[in-house]
């Protein structure tokens, strides 16, 4: 029977009994008193001020050659998971959660319970702890010295550093001298030092069959303090724990399997927290005792043994497996929220300052710059990194790729009036002081699907009624740019609470649409302008021959990978962060290497409007009555329902909890920024910015914060972005040096830089809630995922939430795609509108899962009795919980 282990669930788990001083021990409980079974509960350790327990090493030592020539091998290790040492294929097995038999547990507690239990040790050598381990009554003099000698042996490990063969540890016995403890070089050479932090402790664990023991030899010893045990560990570590478990030869594999237990039992936090504080052999095995109420138990024969579990993703968290003692240290007064508190902390709409009214005209403007002040120095000193620079180039080739396609849409659906010229200068100004001066500057700046399709209809409209353009868009942006100040001085972006994720998603997956249709759209152009050539023909291009008699010889050579152990992990970090900067690189050199007819990118020579006969200054007037003016105060209202939809769902988009942003958002600023720079714009006759929803997404992924994964099968943990304005400073004042570096940039073809924009959209697409839902509707339910919400919501109502969702995507693509686009702003308000409705159609619950709560429903919560606590059943209590765990951001663009 095979059981798995806890630390993936939550349970109740029974308290070990209160710790009782020992007469012949030290009753000090030992160093490191700080409550850490929690895992990366690094915050609570720090509100308790106490120190958190160092990470933990084990290493199962087995004793094998059984009667011929014995000797010591390292067959297993521990830090988080297991990792087995696979002998005939020389390497380490991948980590994974240890699965062990019922018996060697029980086997093991056994033997504790008959065994020699040392807590606080005062050895200071193996040599000490060996003597000390073996002065036990059942072993006569001469066992205890060949017991001794065994233990001094040398055990071989298995060392494989990087870019040389693996080797193995001699096996040459131990002699008392001055250097016995002296670590080797292998120790020091090990990869796996790199990924421990500092502070690490060791534990090992000796087993094995021996053949002139009469009966077990079990010993349990903790040392007083820390000690470098010589080679006795693969790396060399202050040693804490020490397990020796010993005995005649038994059927099966009895030793191995309870050397085993004993690793895992030292790898599991709980356990290991109470065995640092453990006074007595009571204390011992009321830890087991608790770790043995936790486990579950998987029935033989319904599974297959040999499978490897790999790591979770994440780990719940692990509070109700506290021991008491450790509930008692924190205390009923201790700085920690209750669970009501701590839900509604981690909860989607969590109180921010940022969106709440100060009652005053203009206050959440001036909150916001106040808000923002102090952090304006370091948002340039925190752009000392290299991640910066590889963020820099990725999103410079973006913006570059936005504004040539948007300044070649602009200029077909204008007739010229504008153009790339203008496309690459507005993106330089607008984007480089919306930086310098906004309150989230991580947001980049750029023209956008809706905003298009508005101007391709303003155009329309202006041509349908013999208008000049320019001077009439000129007022539009006038009057836009007049009720954004409205907007802002009435603190208006407090609305964006009632943006759920039905609505930011419902907008990314247009934006994302778009994207895509246009990229494709670009692409498939270039079939007609750039044919490709069939077999016979060499015009130009790719000369395909088909293989003679003697064989096809093919002008490419495959190299064969490289080892990843071989590439040093700094370079492998290197390469990643900037892989689309070198695809767009080998793009490139492919592209000039075999000779494409391939178009390049187009970059003005002159610096002029692209439209001829004007200046950079629009006139007011040109040949429009003056009461065109006021006329366009209507068209200018619609536009500003657009400019505040997609400005602020963006920004809702960036700001979300997930992304754990320690400088604070800016909404109200964000949106005056829009509202100055809308009429600069207007009047330099430039096309007008907002937020890029998919290119900001880029850009803050490009900038992820990550933890070092310190031990094997540990993932690592987001912590955040780097929150700065160089980046996107950077980015836009090349992107307006690039009309002076036309003799560089008009290498780089088109066809590469269409697959930057089609990756964005798709990237973004995918990683959205909504496309996994649309999944569902194509699977069986046999193959569906085990999603979250698919265990508290029927699959029914989970599809008539996505067909509704899928129903308003198509209606806005409709509407965008047909003359009645002028009423596209209107529709993507209707989605606000529309998630209103939903709450008559599904239950608060279902929303909970499938949405987020607006404001009202959340104040009705704790009046109608619907915490999640109550409202679910016990049994998924846990997966309730998740729901409100620090989780990384659901959309994401990956530049890796």
């Amino acid at each position: 029977m095979e059981m798995k282990l806890p630390g993936q669930e939550g349970f109740e788990a029974s308290s070990a009994p209160r710790n009782i001083p020992s007469g012949e021990l030290d009753s000090n409980p030992g160093p490191g008193t700080g409550p850490s079974p929690d895992g990366p509960s690094d915050t609570e350790s720090k509100e308790l001020g106490v120190p958190k327990d160092p990470l933990l090493f084990i290493q199962l030592n087995e004793l094998l050659g059984w009667p011929q020539a014995l000797e010591w091998r390292e067959t297993g290790r521990w830090v988080l998971f297991e990792e087995k040492l696979e002998v005939a294929a020389g390497r380490w097995s991948a980590p994974h959660v240890p699965t062990l038999v019922l018996p060697s547990l029980q086997k093991l507690r056994s033997l504790l319970a008959e065994g020699l239990v040392l807590l606080d040790c005062p050895a200071q050598s193996l040599l000490e702890l060996v003597e000390q381990v073996t002065r036990v009554e059942s072993l006569s003099p001469e066992l205890r010295g060949q017991l001794q000698a065994l233990l001094l042996q040398r055990p071989q490990h298995y060392n494989q550093t990087t870019g040389t063969r693996p080797c193995w540890g001699s096996t040459l016995p131990r002699k008392a001298s001055d250097n016995e403890e002296a670590p080797l070089r292998e120790q020091y050479q090990n990869p796996l030092r790199q990924k421990l932090p500092p502070g690490a402790e060791a534990g090992t664990v000796l087993a094995g069959e021996l053949g002139f023991l009469a009966q077990p030899l079990g010993a349990f010893v903790r040392l007083r303090d820390p000690v470098v045990l010589g080679s006795l560990t693969e790396v060399s570590l202050p040693s804490r724990f020490f397990c020796l478990l010993l005995g005649p030869p038994m059927l099966g594999k009895g030793y191995h399997e309870m050397g085993r237990a004993a690793a895992v039992l030292l790898s599991d936090p709980q356990f290991q927290w109470s065995v640092r504080r453990a006074s007595n052999l009571h204390d011992l095995l009321a830890a087991l005792d608790a770790f043995l109420e936790e486990v579950t138990v998987l029935p033989p024969g319904r599974w297959d043994p040999t499978a490897r579990i790999p790591p979770p993703k994440c780990l719940p968290s692990q509070h109700k497996r506290l021991p008491l003692q450790q509930r008692e240290i924190r205390g009923p007064s201790g700085p920690r929220l209750t669970s009501a508190e701590d839900r509604h902390h981690h909860g989607p709409h969590a109180p921010s300052p940022e969106l709440q009214r100060t009652g005053r005209l203009f206050g959440g403007l001036i909150q916001d710059v106040r808000r923002k002040a102090p952090w304006y120095l370091s948002d340039f000193l925190d752009a000392l990194h290299l991640q910066c620079f590889s963020a820099v180039l990725y999103i410079y080739l973006a913006t570059v790729t936005n504004a040539i396609t948007f300044g070649g849409l602009l200029g077909d659906a204008t007739d010229g009036a504008q153009g790339v010229l203008e496309s690459f200068l507005g993106t330089a100004v607008a984007g480089a002081a919306f930086c310098l001066m906004a309150g989230q500057p991580l947001t980049i700046l750029s023209s956008t699907g809706p905003v298009l399709v508005f101007e391709r209809l303003l155009f329309s409209f202006s041509r349908d009624y013999s208008l000049d353009y320019l001077p009439f868009r000129l007022w539009v942006g006038i009057w836009v740019a007049t009720f954004c100040l409205v907007l802002v001085a009435t603190e208006a972006s407090v609305l964006v609470r009632y943006f759920t994720r039905f609505t930011e998603e419902g907008f990314c997956a247009l934006i994302s649409l778009i994207f895509i249709y246009d990229a494709v759209g670009k692409m498939l152009n270039l079939t007609h302008t750039y044919p490709i050539q069939k077999p016979g023909s060499s015009a130009y291009g790719c000369l395909c021959q088909y293989p003679g008699p003697g064989g096809n010889d093919s002008q490419w050579i495959r190299t064969r990978p490289k080892d990843r152990d071989d590439i040093v992990s700094m370079v492998r970090k290197g390469l990643s962060d900037f892989s689309s900067v070198l695809a767009i690189l080998l793009g490139c050199g492919l592209d000039a290497f075999l000779g494409l007819a391939t178009p390049k990118l187009m970059v003005p020579r002159e610096f002029k409007p692209t439209l001829p006969g004007r200046g950079w200054l629009v006139s007011p007037f040109g040949t429009n009555p003056w009461w065109w003016s006021v006329a366009a105060a209507l068209p200018a209202l619609l536009l500003s329902i657009l400019i505040f939809m997609d400005q602020q769902i963006t920004a809702v988009i960036l700001n979300r909890v997930e992304y754990r942003l320690q400088k604070g958002a800016g909404f109200h600023l964000d949106l005056f920024c829009v509202a100055v720079l809308m009429l600069l714009t207007s009047v330099l006759g430039l096309p007008w910015y907002v937020s890029a929803t998919v290119i900001s997404l880029a850009h803050m992924d490009s900038l992820r914060r990550e933890s070092r994964a310190c031990a094997p099968g540990e993932l690592p943990n987001f912590l955040g972005i780097r929150e700065q304005r160089l980046t996107g400073l950077v980015v836009f004042i090349l992107t307006g040096a690039s009309i002076f570096l036309a003799p560089v940039l008009k290498f780089i073809p088109m066809p590469v830089l269409y697959g930057i924009f089609l990756y964005m959209g798709v990237a973004a697409l995918s990683s959205i809630q909504f496309t996994k839902r649309v999944k569902l509707l194509l699977m069986p339910a046999k193959h569906q995922p085990d999603l979250l919400l698919l265990r508290h919501v029927p699959l029914t109502r989970v599809h008539l939430f996505t067909a509704i969702q899928l129903v308003c995507l198509g209606l806005l693509w409709i509407i965008k795609s047909t003359p009645a686009a002028i009423i596209f702003p209107l529709m993507l308000l209707g989605l606000v509108g529309v998630r209103k409705a939903l709450e008559r159609v599904f239950s608060p619950q279902e929303l909970l899962w499938l949405d987020e709560l607006m404001p009202e429903e959340e104040r009705s919560i704790p009046e109608k009795g619907l915490e999640p606590e109550h409202s679910f059943s016990g049994s998924d209590s846990d997966d309730s919980e998740l729901m409100y765990q620090p989780k990384a951001p659901e959309i994401n663009i990956s530049v890796n």
